[in-house]
């Protein structure tokens, strides 16, 4: 009987927290599909009175948020592929190679974790500037990329130092080169790994703020939370439009988290599988 009621319990509190953790995503969409009015005085909470596509229509065209919504495209997926390459290569050698100063290197870019990204936006700055990358895509993925390694590495290291040398040794064995062994066997047991660090970078660099607000003022070149900033007048908001923007910026966050949700769960539960 008590064990019935705990789970009842348990099961009364999940489904609240759920409601609780949907309940905002679905007013954001409900709130894209009304007018000012609807949103702030007769209608806050409830259905829309009328579904206004138009909101939509604006949204992609009238604030031209297609162009930011590729910008935030082509950075954010140039982010995740650099920070992959890089941080794979890098937790490789230092995890799995004995070679001086190995240690060094990895205490050196771990560091990076404890630097507050605001600390650093005026040298920041001035570094973009005088390596020429001002108001371009690379004034943005150089930085993002710089800042996802740390934590990229710190992630995929433990996933290299878990698993046994007696892979490598017998790769080895059968004639397979350091590139094959990497490629064909390390970084597909590390998938997992992988996959949680792709999200991660992905959801910080499609949501980046401050950098992008410093580094770029060319508004071909803004990204979608700089192009937000667009529906806002000096005397009046379009809500209605931004709800809308917001749903479509929020589209490609829940197909990435759709994608490769169960190997994030396995990399979190599991802490790597090696098959």
């Amino acid at each position: 009987m008590r064990k019935r009621v705990s789970t009842t319990l348990l099961y009364i509190f999940l489904f609240s927290y759920s409601l609780l953790s949907i309940y905002p995503i679905i007013w954001m969409i409900l709130y894209s599909f009304k007018n000012n009015e609807e949103i702030f005085v007769t209608n806050p909470f409830g259905i829309p009175k009328e579904f206004r596509i138009e909101n939509y229509v604006r949204a992609w065209t009238e604030y031209d948020i297609l162009t930011y919504f590729m910008n935030s495209v082509i950075v954010t997926l140039s982010v995740v592929g650099l920070t992959l390459i890089i941080s794979l290569m890098f937790a490789y050698a230092t995890a799995r190679m004995k070679w001086k100063l190995s240690n060094a290197a990895k205490i050196y870019v771990v560091a990076g974790l404890f630097i507050p990204v605001q600390i650093i936006l005026i040298p920041l700055l001035i570094l973009v500037r005088d390596a020429g990358l001002s108001n371009s895509w690379l004034s943005l993925i150089v930085p993002y990329t710089a800042f996802q390694i740390s934590f990229s590495s710190f992630v995929i290291n433990g996933f290299f130092r878990s698993i046994p040398n007696d892979l490598e040794e017998s790769a080895a064995i059968d004639g397979a080169g350091i590139y094959t062994i990497f490629l064909r066997i390390m970084v597909p047991i590390v998938s997992p790994a992988v996959a949680t660090v792709a999200i991660f970078v992905f959801l910080h660099s499609w949501n980046e703020f401050t950098m992008a607000l410093i580094l770029i003022s060319e508004q071909s070149l803004k990204t979608l939370p700089l192009g937000l900033l667009s529906f806002q007048g000096q005397f009046n908001t379009d809500w209605g439009a931004m709800g809308a923007a917001l749903t479509i910026a929020s589209v490609p966050t829940v197909i990435m988290y759709v994608l490769f949700s169960e190997r994030v769960e396995r990399a979190l539960s599991v802490g790597g599988a090696v098959k």
